[in-house]
């Protein structure tokens, strides 16, 4: 009789410590919102996507992104506002060190729109390919010079 009360209380300690793990390790995802007004996202790449398959396998045509703008950092606020800061090397010193651009989220969150340029001179509608809490994946179609026809550009933000 003893051995099964052992038993039994064994079954319970585990029964009831296995309701704790589960119910303790579960946090809500954040939502994109909150993924991307965590902190100011910085330029960390752009490639051409030259099959279109939301990964980046081309340089860009040099020049294209100076090196004064992979320096820029740009926060988003939750209330639809958000700062490009120069960052520490401008390409222009008369630039002001801040610029203001709204955003919003658009297509079910699939696209991020900005109010007016924020990255190498664009703005618009971006297709968003990913945004978790340390990457910022954006894409859009541009015409790339020398290359008359539309390309799609994916640049990667990380914090």
């Amino acid at each position: 009789m003893k051995v099964l009360s052992f038993f039994a209380l064994i079954g319970s300690l585990l029964f009831m410590g296995s309701c704790q793990k589960e119910g303790s390790s579960s946090t809500p995802a954040k939502t994109k919102s909150e993924l991307v007004t965590s902190s100011a996202w910085k330029y960390n790449d752009a490639k051409i996507d030259s099959d279109n398959n939301g990964t980046g396998d081309l340089a860009l045509p040099a020049g294209l992104v100076e090196a004064c703008q992979t320096d820029n950092t740009l926060t988003f606020t939750t209330n639809g506002n958000g700062t490009v800061d120069e960052g520490p090397t401008k390409c222009d010193a008369a630039d002001p060190q801040t610029i203001p651009f709204t955003w919003n989220f658009a297509s079910g969150e699939t696209v991020i729109n900005f109010s007016s340029a924020v990255f190498a001179g664009v703005g618009g509608d971006f297709k968003i390919i990913s945004l978790t809490s340390t990457e910022l994946i954006l894409s859009k179609q541009l015409t790339v010079p020398p290359i008359p026809l539309p390309l799609t550009v994916i640049v990667t933000f990380k914090h």
